[in-house]
């Protein structure tokens, strides 16, 4: 497996896009994930983000997208999101990534306005959209699972489910630890994904809410949901996830704690490659 890192770690600190991609392989990094948004940043800065990446021979694995309103009770707002969903994707093609990691949105109103059974509807039918679009660029969909109470996928059996509805080879499951940890999901669990799993993501928490730690300030086992991803034919990246650092100015040193608790865990198992 290699080693990436989501550049939102970068976002909110003095250092800026393409120090951050300099930052990322100078620690040690394989790869690294984009988070910015297409329909935001201009050409200059896709160029920008392109080059620096090529120039550190720092591989893009996903650009990711949070499409909250995918599954909207109005049409206009959805075909929105899915049209940018789109141009992420598109974005991705162009820095040769592998995938579009699509965060979907949570059920509005306590689930008690508008059906559940819909809003999950229009999120099967417009994620196989999406699928369906990856796979004319030679792209994944990555689903994220989030493990908050009424986001539309926030364990392991939703995931199967949802994925089981969508029935397209392009659509995919990203597995985040923290996120399986919260959600209640034992590494024995990633087993029923096997097959299905694009990407992973890794940062430690509290063991009660979301954190986005490096390893080791948290309460998360890594060791036994490493390996049962191995286990479960798992050979891709694992992208390091931080964001929203108490300390902005000290960011490097952030990163540079979780690349070395990251790196010497994968190192001890036999995955890092």
């Amino acid at each position: 497996m290699k080693l990436g890192l989501i550049n939102s770690a970068w976002l909110g600190t003095p250092v800026d896009t393409a120090h951050g991609i300099e930052l990322t392989r100078e620690i040690g990094f394989d790869t690294i994930d984009i988070f910015a948004d297409p329909l935001e940043i201009d050409a200059q800065e896709r160029r920008l983000i392109r080059k620096t990446c090529a120039r550190c021979d720092l591989p893009v694995v996903s650009t990711v997208c949070c499409a909250l309103g995918i599954a909207d009770f109005n049409k206009p707002v959805r075909e929105f999101h899915v049209m940018r969903a789109k141009r992420y994707l598109d974005f991705c093609y162009e820095l040769e990534g592998k995938n579009l990691l699509l965060v979907l949105g949570e059920y509005i109103w306590q689930q008690e306005v508008i059906a559940p059974a819909d809003q999950w509807k229009w999120a099967v039918e417009h994620t196989r959209e999406l699928a369906d679009y990856a796979r004319g660029l030679g792209l994944e969909i990555a689903i994220e699972l989030e493990p908050f109470h009424l986001s539309l996928v926030n364990n392991i059996d939703a995931m199967a489910r949802f994925l089981k509805q969508v029935d397209h080879p392009a659509a995919r499951a990203n597995v985040d630890i923290s996120h399986l940890a919260l959600a209640g999901n034992a590494p024995g669990d990633i087993e029923h994904l096997k097959g299905s799993i694009a990407h992973a993501h890794l940062s430690d928490c509290n063991g009660k809410t979301h954190g986005d730690l490096p390893p080791g300030r948290g309460t998360v086992s890594f060791p036994p949901y490493l390996k049962a991803l191995k286990d479960a034919g798992f050979s891709g990246t694992i992208s390091i996830e931080l964001e929203y650092s108490p300390e902005p100015a000290k960011i490097a040193d952030w990163v540079r704690e979780a690349y070395t608790a990251t790196d010497r865990m994968m190192t001890s198992l036999g995955i890092r490659s």
